[in-house]
């Protein structure tokens, strides 16, 4: 290779890092109708949503060898090694969930909708970045509250891996998302 060739290789690879990629498991969370609760009792709600965070979320993602990426306001960006433990955290939170809801008033419940999805991401210090976790955050948005929806990625994985009832949607169109992504919803719990 000419040396001219060689120092243009070298001062490109210099200007663009090879960035660290990998494949994952990613959950998305974020609390229905969080406006409308911040509206109507803001600092009680924020009080509830921290006490959900410390005894709740943050528990079963340590519990099922998960890592919080980041808080997104009312949110979280979750990230595991193996969609079978991401799948299981998301159906422990949400089932503790319920039952810590069951005796409040409908009016003061936090009830997150959960996406996930099994692809790869951009791995920077202290995020996750790229279309996996663009899926994962759109999957969240189909999810009804209390619910959970999950790509037919992750639902290749899970199937007879996961105690659950999935509900096949079909294709969906995600938003920002150029081609139709196929979803499964997990039925609640009875």
């Amino acid at each position: 290779m000419p040396k001219a060739a060689q120092l243009l290789r070298r001062r490109r690879a210099a200007e663009h890092p090879r960035l660290e990629r990998r494949l994952a498991a990613i959950l998305a969370a974020d609390v229905a109708g969080y406006s409308r609760l911040m509206s109507a009792d803001e600092e009680g709600t924020h009080l509830r949503l921290l006490a959900y965070r410390r005894e709740i979320i943050a528990p079963k993602v340590r519990q099922h060898r998960g890592r919080i990426v980041k808080h997104t306001g009312d949110g979280a960006l979750v990230e595991f090694c193996s969609v079978v433990d991401a799948v299981r955290c998301a159906l422990d939170v949400q089932r503790i969930i319920r039952l810590r809801n069951s005796g409040m008033p409908k009016n003061h419940r936090i009830e997150l909708r959960i996406g996930v999805n099994l692809g790869d991401v951009i791995v920077a210090p202290d995020d996750i970045y790229g279309h996996g976790v663009n899926v994962a955050a759109r999957l969240e948005g189909l999810a009804p509250p209390g619910g959970i929806c999950i790509s037919a990625d992750a639902w290749r994985h899970v199937r007879g891996a996961v105690a659950a009832e999935f509900v096949d949607l079909g294709e969906k169109r995600l938003k920002n998302i150029a081609d139709p992504a196929h979803v499964f919803a997990i039925a609640p719990a009875a």
